[in-house]
Parts: structure tokens; C-alpha cells; sequence
């Protein structure tokens, strides 16, 4: 299970990182060049380390891996570095014109920093119990799907009123459950019972899986040029991808607590 966790976590998250160094890129004005310049070096590296995880299998060495994880790690812990300094230049007005959102910045800074923690603890084999991955990967996961509505809703061109309310009812929705997951979280561990994790999982599938079918929809009116915005067409495959990432998530949880046998 280490070999098979590691090289999914690496498979998915490098490619995130890569199309995040794009979009980095693609954000920063014409005489940004050491900007653009490093983010270049970052996808770079980023779909070397996604090509190397397919040579893998999940026969390979344990020993390989845990070496692979690290340099993965190192990778992931110099894009996060990265991606605050670009924050610190946003912040501090010295990106003037630039088009990089500073929540979005954050946003997948965050994701590196979560990235480059789960292989840390996958070579330290100091994964969280159940009860308390439940809660923290929801707070961290749900958290990342209403900032995703809010970049919809902020990227849509101002004529599209009417997928503009949808994406804020979806940003007012999931900054909900952040906060109904926080609450949960500070009830630790009085609150980390079957039924109440169980009916949390439920709720937050349904909420989840409608937002997935919105950004679907979204993704396939960018990629047919139905609708205006200034979305590129990968961002919306891009956001897409982690929301069915999140569901998995939520169906691997469930299957552990009902005992189930998980399909994903």
C-alpha cells in the first residue's frame, strides 16, 4: 500500500504542479522574466517527475520509492516557497498589472504545502488515524472547492449573470461546510463517532458532486466557446479534476467506516 499511495499521490499532484507553474506563468506581465523564467524550471521539472512515476509499478521497491518521495518532496517544498515569494510581490504592490489573483496564490501554495506534507508522512509512515483524516482532509478539500467558485465566478466574463449567481451560491455554500467541518474539527475527539462522520461524508458528497457537474458543464462550454470568460480551457479541466479527486476521497473514507469495499 506505501508503493501504491506514494505514486498515486506523486501522479496526481505533479501534473497539479505543473499546470499551476503555467498558469503562474501565464499570469505574470512581459517584463516579469525571472518570474516567468522559474516558473518555466518548475513545469519542467514537475512533468519530469509525473513521466518518472509512470515507469513505476506498484511491484516496484518499497526503498525506491521512499528515495523517489523524497525528491518529489524537495520539488514540492521549492514550488510552495515559490509560489508565497510571488504572494509577498502581490502583496507588497511590486506586481502591479499582473493578473495572478493573491487568493489564488495562496490557494495553490496551500496545495503544495499539502502535497509535500503527504509524502512526508508516507516515508514516515505516520499517516492520520481514520477519524482524524476524515475531518482534516474535508476542512482541507472543501476549503479549495469554495475558492474554486469564486475564481469562476471572478473569471467569467460580467455578461454571464446568470452562471456568475451559480458559481457564488456554490461559494456561499462551501464556505458553509468550511465552517461546519471546522466546528466538527474543534469537537475533536468528543465528535469523531461513526454516525456523525458518516452523515458529514454523506452531505458533503452531495454538495461536492454538484459543484463537479457545474465545473463539467463549464469545462465544455470554455472548450466549445459557448460562453464568455477568460477561464483557459485547462484551468477549467484543471479544477474539474481535483473536485472528482475530492469524491474519491469521500468514497474511500466511506468505505473504511461502513466497511465496504472501496471501488476507486
Amino acid at each position: 500500500m506505501f508503493v501504491v499511495r506514494s505514486l498515486d499521490e506523486i501522479r496526481f499532484w505533479s501534473r497539479i504542479m505543473k499546470e499551476h507553474s503555467l498558469f503562474l506563468r501565464l499570469g505574470f506581465r512581459a517584463e516579469d522574466t525571472q518570474l516567468i523564467e522559474e516558473a518555466n524550471q518548475f513545469y519542467y521539472l514537475f512533468e519530469q517527475i509525473e513521466q518518472k512515476s509512470h515507469s513505476f509499478t506498484n511491484q516496484a521497491d518499497p526503498g525506491q520509492i521512499r528515495l523517489f518521495n523524497s525528491e518529489v518532496q524537495q520539488a514540492a517544498t521549492g514550488i510552495f516557497l515559490f509560489k508565497r515569494k510571488v504572494l509577498q510581490l502581490i502583496l507588497t504592490c511590486r506586481l502591479p498589472g499582473a493578473n495572478n489573483f493573491p487568493l489564488l496564490v495562496d490557494h495553490i501554495s496551500r496545495e503544495a504545502n499539502y502535497f509535500r506534507k503527504r509524502l512526508i508522512e508516507l516515508n514516515e509512515g505516520k499517516l492520520k488515524p481514520l477519524a482524524d483524516a476524515i475531518i482534516k482532509e474535508n476542512v482541507f478539500f472543501l476549503r479549495i472547492m469554495a475558492d474554486h467558485a469564486k475564481f469562476i465566478g471572478h473569471l467569467l466574463d460580467p455578461s454571464e449573470r446568470k452562471l456568475i449567481d451559480i458559481a457564488r451560491n456554490f461559494s456561499n455554500d462551501f464556505d458553509e461546510l468550511v465552517f461546519q467541518a471546522r466546528d466538527l474539527e474543534s469537537m475533536k475527539p468528543q465528535s469523531q463517532t461513526g454516525p456523525l462522520l458518516d452523515q458529514f461524508l454523506d452531505q458533503n458528497r452531495v454538495s461536492v458532486a454538484s459543484l463537479r457537474d457545474f465545473k463539467k458543464t463549464a469545462r465544455d462550454l470554455i472548450e466549445e466557446c459557448k460562453i464568455k470568460s477568460i477561464i483557459h480551457p485547462l484551468l477549467a479541466d484543471h479544477v474539474f479534476r481535483e473536485a472528482e479527486r475530492f469524491l474519491a476521497i469521500i468514497d474511500m473514507f466511506e468505505a473504511h467506516l461502513t466497511g465496504k469495499k472501496y471501488s476507486g
